[in-house]
């Protein structure tokens, strides 16, 4: 099936076999390229944490061993997923000079690798940082998405400030990454399955399961927490309503369209019941159609937290509710 717009590049991220890399039957790399192997896309998001021995310094060998893998499969990467170690080894703050040294050899395995960019979480460079390695970047043509997600709104407190300085730079180099876990119209069945099995009461369940965006839900969601009545065995789980899980409509991305060079289809099970899964992306497409968004929309499942499907089978079903609904 082709998507609504031939720019639009359909990839999965590595970050769905999480629990196979957990298991260690296959090297991490292996399951990666049998991401393509397998036929389910050609284009994938890796964690080199996950996927790299000498992460975060790479070594060329090992990148290149990957790298030649997965083209002999037929696949390449898109987004690699970055990471800055802020706080040394004593718990003191690196200084700019640190992060960057950190940061840097990132940038060059990625290239390396073939990839079109890194991502790292929203505001956590920081405009000096992102000033300092723009030079970098351009010198390697990469680009480095900072990703914005769940509770993070492109207008939110702690999120503006970050979407402004990268408007403020107004360089191609620097783009958002938009995780449309900011669009949940309601909360997975399998999510509140096993928040009921961690001792949260059906009522409140109930609750989230009727009315998941009502501004009057969010406040008891704090409520509930402040009065110390969830259990410690939810409490992980419980926190994704607070950090992971959005309640937004996808008009909030309009104006922040032209910065955004890559989407998170995030999924978290397939229980599709009046489009809780379908929609968002149906909705997203309609924003996109007519915009010179021109990257990629990747499947990412973040329910293997909690439940035990197979990877290979969700990620391959989730691609085709994506394909549907991107083309519709």
């Amino acid at each position: 099936m082709t998507l609504a717009n031939a720019a639009w590049t359909l990839a999965a991220s590595a970050f769905n076999w999480t629990p196979d890399v957990v298991r260690a039957e296959r090297s991490a790399p292996a399951i990666a390229i049998a991401i393509v192997a397998d036929g389910l896309t050609d284009t994938i998001e890796i964690e080199p944490g996950q996927t790299m021995r000498s992460f975060p310094t790479s070594s060329d060998d090992e990148v290149d061993a990957f790298r030649q893998g997965l083209e002999e499969a037929g696949g390449a990467v898109s987004i690699v997923g970055a990471s800055l170690d802020d706080v040394d080894a004593r718990g003191v703050r690196r200084s700019l000079e640190e992060r960057e040294s950190f940061l840097l050899p990132q940038l060059r395995a990625a290239q390396r690798m073939g990839a079109l960019g890194v991502r790292l979480p929203i505001g956590q460079a920081g405009s000096e940082l992102l000033q300092r390695v723009l030079p970098v970047l351009r010198d390697l043509d990469l680009v480095l998405f900072e990703e914005i997600q769940g509770q993070q709104t492109p207008d939110s407190p702690h999120t503006a400030p970050a979407v402004d300085a990268i408007a403020t730079i107004d360089d191609p180099h620097l783009r958002l990454l938009v995780d449309i876990s900011m669009l949940m119209p309601s909360l997975p069945p399998s999510y509140l399955e096993e928040l009921g099995r961690a001792g949260i009461p059906a009522d409140f369940i109930e609750r989230l399961a009727s009315d998941w965006r009502s501004p009057d839900t969010a406040g008891a969601v704090f409520g509930l927490l402040r009065s110390g009545a969830v259990p410690p065995a939810a409490m992980t789980l419980y926190m994704d309503m607070i950090v992971r899980f959005g309640r937004s409509d996808a008009s909030v991305l309009r104006d922040i369209l032209p910065m955004v060079g890559g989407f998170h289809l995030k999924f978290w099970d397939l229980d599709d019941t009046d489009g809780r899964v379908s929609q968002p992306i149906a909705d997203l497409a309609v924003e996109l159609r007519g915009s010179e968004f021109a990257g990629t929309l990747c499947s990412e499942w973040g329910g293997h937290e909690w439940l035990e499907d197979d990877p290979t089978e969700m990620t391959r079903r989730h691609l085709a509710i994506a394909r549907e609904a991107l083309s519709s």
